[in-house]
This record gives structure tokens, sequence and C-alpha cells, in this order.
């Protein structure tokens, strides 16, 4: 396996990770016993998954000179009430009346090609071990 990524635990209950030249801070909340110094774990998931779809978007309409003044994207989920766990996930663009009817399937199209929504569809597996070699 390729290391991607490292994380590593700065105070508390933050985990940091470095990557890009940027240094990502997860936290818990201080209700959760933590700092409060950044978005949980899961929070970060979640924002990969918007900010993919949304940067797919926009560079969409800046490569058609689509004003994308006042456009977003909402992150919408299903989840299981049994298992609390997200069951799927829907990116939707919201735009002006003015955006171009023409293009509205090419860049729904293009949202769901975003490379972590292709990962999530790829069903890519999770798996942990351990190295004590520095024992």
């Amino acid at each position: 396996m390729q290391k991607i990524m490292e994380a590593y635990f700065p105070h508390n209950l933050q985990v940091a990770a470095d990557i890009g030249g940027h240094t990502l801070i997860a936290d818990q909340s201080t209700l959760a016993g933590g700092d409060g110094q950044g978005p949980a774990p899961f929070g970060f998931f979640l924002y990969s998954i918007v900010s993919c779809g949304a940067f797919y978007a926009l560079a969409f309409c800046k490569q058609r000179g689509i004003d994308t003044t006042g456009m977003r994207v909402e992150l919408l989920a299903n989840q299981d009430p049994a298992t609390r766990l997200f069951t799927d996930f829907h990116l939707k663009l919201i735009t002006s009346s003015e955006f171009p009817e023409k293009y509205e399937s090419a860049v729904i199209r293009s949202m769901a090609q975003c490379a972590v929504a292709q990962h999530l569809e790829s069903g890519a597996k999770v798996t942990a071990s351990t190295d004590l070699s520095d024992k």
C-alpha cells in the first residue's frame, strides 16, 4: 500500500494531518470533551463530498463563462434510522434562473464525477493495523 497521509495528536482530542502544505485539525466539541478547535472528523468527510462536487460545478461554469454569483451546492443525505449510517448522498446545485438550461444535465454529470464520489461508489474498504516497531 502507498502512504497517502499521516495523522498525529497535537493536543487533547485533536487529530492533525498535513496535506499539500496545509495542516488540517479535527477536534471534538467541548461537550464531547474536545476543545472545539475544528470540525469533527465526520464533518471533514461530509465537507469532502460537497466541496468536491462544488469544485466540479465551479470549474464547469468557469470553463463556459457562466456567472457563479450566488450559486451554491447543498449536500443532502438519507440515513438508516436503525444503524444511523448514511445510505446515500445527493448534491444539489442551486443557481439563479439565468443558468443556461442546455447545461443543466451536463453540470449534474460533472458534479457526480468528482473524485470523492467516484471513491465512494467504488466500494473502497478501510482496514486497520498496528506497527509496533518503535518498541
